[in-house]
């Protein structure tokens, strides 16, 4: 039997864990020379990519077998690179028999460093991602619960509709974009509407996820006199404990500006996800930009058209991804059920080893309607705009 059974479940957030030469087998020959590899974590936990597993493009048959034999216990069992299914498409479609979710979302983990990197030029950021959304469409083809989130930086608008269309053309399912300013442009600029437009005719949601925007804050917030502390999966490039108290920041200010900006309005059938950066401070964001809009409608023209309420707006919209350690009923007491939706963050570690007995801890008490929204029906409803 697999570990989830009993009802439908759809998992928001899930990953690939791309070898070190993703990007280079996968760039168009203009790009290839230069194109990066991707960098492979050396220490910490995710330093566990096995040399042979790499050349061969999976895990060995021996290793394969001791995961199936795991059975429904393979969310248990080895995350990271160990684990079944972490970067061969075989061993993934193994791996959702024995996990049992119907859809999986499936997120780069280390591309979107490569496609939204500020260091790198606007031409490489879109070649990046290029690459990256091939190498997605490659790895989730055979399978259809595998749904990939293709990459497209919006930097620069032209570039962003021609990679938008490409990723469409691929069949990828979501489309990944990053959680800061737009090339100079609040997300709700009007040179950006003609992308939102496109995506909503396709049907296709916008996704925010962690990694977005960098982890970390400011090294001068960490400047006590003592030791930085390394992150906690024991490298040093990962999230600290202050950084975790901010880290959503940025995201609530895409949102925001989304919604102040008039996007959803101008855009009915747009929505998009929020993932992996919890979702604790969302019914006080939906409380804030209800207040903002009301005070500042008195001498802001756009704010005065809002023909919905945010808290409205973000309620039809949007989908958010609690952390598997909040409480999913305690946010939804404070806001609305049709907010949240489940994610297992496989085969990363940060998804645990017990979520459904954890977000089933949290939601204990609630009616079957407003479990069927988290484990599957939120998520549906942001895929049937088309």
């Amino acid at each position: 039997m697999p570990y989830a059974e009993g009802r439908t479940y759809y998992d928001a957030d899930s990953h690939i864990m791309e070898l070190p030469d993703f990007i280079i087998d996968h760039a168009d020959e203009d790009f290839r020379a230069r194109a990066p590899k991707i960098p492979v974590p050396t220490r910490g936990t995710l330093a566990n990519l096995m040399e042979e597993a790499r050349d061969r493009g999976g895990h060995p048959e021996g290793v394969v077998a001791e995961l199936v034999a795991l059975g429904d216990n393979l969310i248990t069992g080895p995350k990271g690179y160990q684990a079944l299914g972490a970067f061969n498409a075989a061993e993934r479609s193994q791996a959702l028999d024995q996990l049992g979710f119907a859809k999986q979302l499936v997120f780069a983990t280390f591309s979107a460093g490569t496609a939204f990197r500020s260091e790198a030029s606007i031409p490489d950021r879109y070649a990046a991602a290029h690459a990256h959304n091939k190498g997605m469409a490659a790895f989730c083809k055979a399978d259809k619960r595998l749904m990939g989130v293709g990459l497209v930086p919006l930097d620069d608008p032209d570039r962003a509709m021609a990679e938008l269309d490409h990723a469409l053309s691929l069949g990828l399912k979501a489309i990944w974009v990053p959680h800061r300013p737009a090339g100079g442009r609040s997300p709700g600029h009007d040179d950006l509407d003609p992308f939102w437009s496109m995506l909503e005719d396709a049907g296709v949601p916008f996704m925010l996820h962690v990694g977005g925007d960098p982890l970390q804050i400011d090294p001068a917030w960490m400047n006590t006199g003592r030791p930085v502390p390394t992150d906690w999966l024991g490298g040093g490039e990962n999230v600290r404990g202050k950084d975790m108290t901010s880290l959503h920041h940025h995201a609530e200010t895409f949102v925001s500006c989304m919604v102040l900006d008039g996007v959803f309005d101008r855009h009915r059938r747009l929505r998009g996800g929020v993932i992996e950066l919890g979702a604790g401070w969302v019914p006080g964001m939906i409380r804030r930009l209800d207040w903002a809009a009301d005070i500042w409608k008195k001498s802001e023209p756009e704010l005065a058209a809002l023909t919905r309420k945010p808290s409205e707006q973000i309620i039809e919209h949007l989908a958010f991804t609690p952390y598997v350690y909040e409480d999913v009923g305690a946010m939804i007491r404070e806001s609305d059920s049709r907010l949240y939706m489940f994610s297992s963050d496989y085969p990363h570690t940060e998804g645990g080893r017990a979520p459904l007995a954890r977000f089933a801890a949290s939601l204990d008490g609630m009616d079957e309607d407003t479990k069927e929204r988290f484990y599957s029906g939120n998520f549906a409803r942001l895929f049937e705009a088309a």
